[in-house]
């Protein structure tokens, strides 16, 4: 037995997957311990009411930003070649930077409504929404092409560079009492800190094959990941419309403030999950591309991070299930009591979202884009009518409790199907067979 153990030790200890996703997490682990060890003076500083407003400008911004790219970003993934990757890269920054101009027009045709829908106070609002879409574009495509070519060091780095930089401004800025501006500004500039962080390692490649680049390769892979804007970007704009929705459907039902306590629920509840997904979507999407590009197992794969992620999420869920509200009053404030409350249901919803990011990514690789974006089409209409039915029948703790239930069915569904999936390609359709596969 202690032999099989010093094994599996030593299997680890030696693995790259390992060690690329501790490079990375160890990034992430500083930036999410620097935000919340700072989180407790920021939510003195800023109000619900602010975090409401900032959760309508992110809820509208990430909407759009879901497909800025068209997602071609991701398929930097697929392609044997670098050069293909290259242009893909490209055709990244030039889906970000048409889309970005189409927008820029609907904030010049119909600012009103854009202004209403964010709870701004001031169309100036317009002007930093239209320049996050193009600085998240840019930066979803440069953190692609660092992960393509393993520059997990430099994304790393850049995590803790866009969490300094947006904590210890939203703190400057709420020193001056700035409310949702310095919170929104706050977050806009670290994204751009973050990308020019990642720039330079791009730089270093784009400088060796920009003699390859042609329009006409351009054309021919644009067209041969067509499924990726069709059904992959569709779908990520879904899913952010699905995420972005509650912040928007609570204001309109209870107002800004009580939108506000679940934007900072969710934000507290997303930074611990935060430091292993953003670290563990990076590596395990070139860990599974380059197994499938070499013919191994991606069933075997699946099943050890979904299960793993499992067994992580499962103490830390039971205790903020039971603890949370006296947790956030204790550590955030007494005006966060009710964010805690909050808090208690989300974590039924967002584990089960944790546990999904394996099912997501090999999705992305299993080509399965048209049937997932019927299931989310499903999933944004479920959850839309549980809010509005909510909204207009009962109180916002019970509406939460009901989106969260939701969707954690609809995440074990998700994972059912890809899982399904998995055991088709390769041959599995028993459970005996599915477990030779570890």
């Amino acid at each position: 037995m202690n032999i099989q153990f010093g094994n599996i030790f030593t299997r680890l200890k030696n693995s790259s997957f390992v060690k690329n996703t501790l490079i990375v997490m160890s990034g992430t682990a500083s930036a999410q311990a620097i935000g919340f060890a700072l989180t407790p003076v920021i939510s003195r500083l800023f109000t619900p009411a602010d975090f409401g407003m900032f959760g309508s400008f992110n809820a509208v911004a990430g909407v759009i930003a879901a497909g800025i790219t068209l997602d071609y970003s991701q398929a930097i993934m697929l392609p044997k070649e670098k050069e293909d990757a290259l242009h893909l890269f490209f055709i990244s920054c030039l889906s970000t930077i048409l889309i970005t101009l189409l927008f820029a027009l609907v904030c010049l045709i119909a600012p009103a409504y854009l202004i209403s829908l964010m709870k701004a106070p001031d169309s100036w609002f317009l002007l930093l929404l239209v320049l996050t879409l193009l600085i998240l574009g840019f930066y979803t495509a440069l953190q692609s092409w660092c992960v393509r070519i393993k520059a997990f060091k430099q994304t790393s780095a850049s995590q803790i560079v866009r969490s300094i930089s947006s904590n210890s401004m939203q703190i400057g800025f709420g020193c001056f009492r700035t409310g949702a501006a310095g919170l929104i500004v706050s977050s806009v500039l670290a994204h751009l800190f973050a990308g020019i962080n990642l720039l330079y390692v791009f730089l270093s490649d784009f400088k060796s094959s920009a003699h390859k680049i042609s329009r006409h390769r351009i054309k021919q892979l644009a067209n041969e990941y067509r499924d990726f804007p069709i059904y992959s970007a569709s779908r990520n704009v879904i899913n952010a419309l699905s995420m972005g929705l509650p912040v928007l459907l609570l204001t309109n039902y209870y107002g800004i403030a009580i939108a506000g306590a679940f934007a900072f629920a969710d934000r507290i509840l997303s930074a611990p999950m935060g430091l292993i997904l953003s670290a563990l979507r990076q590596v395990l999407f070139q860990k599974a591309a380059e197994t499938d590009h070499h013919g191994g197992s991606l069933l075997a794969l699946f099943i050890k991070v979904t299960t793993g992620l499992f067994a992580i999420a499962f103490i830390p869920s039971l205790i903020f299930i039971i603890w949370a509200p006296p947790i956030f009053s204790f550590i955030f404030g007494h005006n966060w009591l009710v964010a805690g409350e909050f808090a208690s249901s989300l974590i039924i919803w967002l584990a089960f979202l944790f546990c999904n990011l394996p099912s997501v990514l090999f999705a992305r690789i299993l080509r399965l884009q048209r049937r997932l974006f019927i299931f989310d089409m499903i999933l944004l209409a479920a959850r839309t009518l549980v809010l509005v039915i909510g909204g207009v029948y009962t109180t916002a703790s019970y509406t939460i409790l009901l989106f969260s239930i939701v969707g954690a069915i609809m995440n074990i569904l998700f994972i059912v199907i890809v899982g399904y999936a998995l055991m088709k390609k390769e041959g599995a359709s028993t459970w005996k067979e599915m477990t030779n596969f570890m």
